[in-house]
């Protein structure tokens, strides 16, 4: 593991404080190692945080006793076990997808951007209590085939290829999630179909491979 992935996780940590994304201690990171993944520790606040405070876990959930992990490395260590293309993971409190995720709402496809999170919606996982394989389990189960979920009372969490973009899904889904309360306040927003969302992600698939269809070539 390079010095460079520590630097890096403290910086997305800084940034989603800087944000207020995460109140206080609440919310965790994490960034895959070769032989597990290193995690924010548990109860300690971003401005004190140092690289070295980084802890890091196996993906049979051991680690150093010097310090403890965040309470919910479970869920970190069980997307990493899954999703091998997850290579960074945010979990975070920020409130309107608090809000909406206290009423058990996960986010349509009120917007084309909600594709960004890998499918036609951003679901919302079950509850369980903080810290538990069963939370692990829910939010595993809403992440199928997506990129980010809420977590019913809670909050939200995310993946992606390094700390800095998994921090920029999350900031976008939290950017959704409000854009939808908003929207929710006229009345039931109209949701774009499966047929267009199945567009949408095709065109998001060619623009991150850097293809270009007829279309966007202006043919």
């Amino acid at each position: 593991m390079t010095p460079g992935l520590r630097s890096a996780l403290l910086e997305a940590v800084c940034e989603l404080d800087a944000r207020n994304l995460s109140p206080g201690t609440s919310g965790n990171l994490s960034a895959r190692t070769p032989g597990g993944f290193l995690i924010t520790p548990s109860g300690l606040a971003a401005g004190l945080m140092q690289t070295a405070d980084l802890v890091e876990v196996s993906l049979a959930g051991e680690w150093p006793r010097s310090r403890r992990p965040s309470s919910e490395w479970r869920f970190h260590r069980d997307i990493y076990r899954h999703f091998p293309e997850a290579s960074a993971v945010v979990h975070a409190h920020p409130p309107f997808c608090v809000a909406l995720a206290s009423h058990r709402r996960g986010i349509p496809a009120f917007h084309y951007s909600v594709a960004l999170a890998g499918g036609a919606d951003i679901r919302c996982a079950d509850y369980a209590t903080f810290g538990t394989q069963a939370l692990s389990d829910n939010v595993l189960s809403a992440l199928e085939g997506r990129r980010a979920c809420l977590m019913a009372n809670h909050g939200m969490v995310c993946f992606a290829d390094n700390p800095a973009k998994a921090l920029s899904l999350a900031l976008e889904v939290e950017h959704l999630a409000r854009s939808y309360v908003h929207a929710l306040s006229l009345g039931e927003p109209v949701v774009l179909d499966g047929d267009e969302m199945d567009r949408v992600l095709g065109q998001f698939d060619d623009y991150r491979a850097g293809r270009l269809t007829a279309r966007q070539r202006g043919k």
